[in-house]
């Protein structure tokens, strides 16, 4: 079974390549993080597990409070390791 996608309207603000830097470094494994997010509608805390990071920001794949999936890249500050 399929896991639904957070909705366009509905994403995470994610930063782009000229805040989040290089290099990328890509996880071998997802590592569990809890991180804030910025969407539309507010900031909300969310589990997930970061995927790709650089000194300044992590690359999340985090579930909204509705069960869907969607990936962000956040500033580091708002990612803690679970």
């Amino acid at each position: 079974m399929a896991i639904e996608q957070v909705p366009l309207r509905e994403q995470a603000h994610s930063l782009g390549p000229a805040q989040y830097g290089t290099p990328v470094h890509q996880a071998a494994e997802p590592l569990p993080v809890s991180a804030w997010i910025h969407t539309r509608t507010g900031h909300h805390h969310v589990v997930g597990v970061a995927v790709a990071w650089t000194s300044k920001a992590a690359r999340i794949r985090y579930t909204d409070d509705h069960g869907r999936e969607g990936y962000a890249w956040v500033w580091a500050n708002a990612v803690t390791r679970r």
